[in-house]
């Protein structure tokens, strides 16, 4: 029998070997198990914007492509992690930070909650509360 080897694999590595992994994720989905880790972790090295979002919800299927179009355009300097509610104990976070509607876009920036608003809102508007919250030309 063969004992256990950990194997530690860096991006160069991967890169070295072919394989393309993308750790800059710019929209990715999180849930109630790692949240944690997913947006008040990671918002502490760039600003993360989370969509509490339902599959039944029609301004939430309206804001989604918004979302998406303006986080391109910002190339990076901001992150999107998509809550579905309805998903397993995904409902917890929506009741701890106290969501009343879907959907609801909090932003978050080194641990903490910056803003947040509700419902469908057009790509300069959003643009403008991101503005608002963080310099994206110096985010730290």
């Amino acid at each position: 029998m063969q004992p256990l080897v950990r194997v530690i694999v860096t991006l160069s590595t991967l890169q070295q070997s072919g394989i393309c992994y993308n750790t800059r994720m710019t929209i990715y989905e999180t849930s109630f198990e790692t949240f944690d880790n997913d947006v008040l972790a990671r918002s502490y090295e760039i600003p993360v914007l989370v969509d509490f979002w339902a599959d039944w919800c029609a301004p939430c299927r309206v804001i989604a492509p918004v979302l998406e179009r303006l986080l391109n355009e910002l190339g990076g300097s901001i992150r999107l992690a998509k809550l579905e509610v309805d998903e397993g104990e995904n409902m917890k976070l929506a009741g701890h930070y106290r969501v009343r509607g879907f959907p609801t876009i909090i932003l978050f920036h080194n641990g903490c909650e910056l803003g947040r608003f509700s419902g469908a809102r057009p790509a300069n508007w959003i643009r403008h509360f991101i503005d608002e919250h963080v310099d994206l030309a110096d985010p730290v």
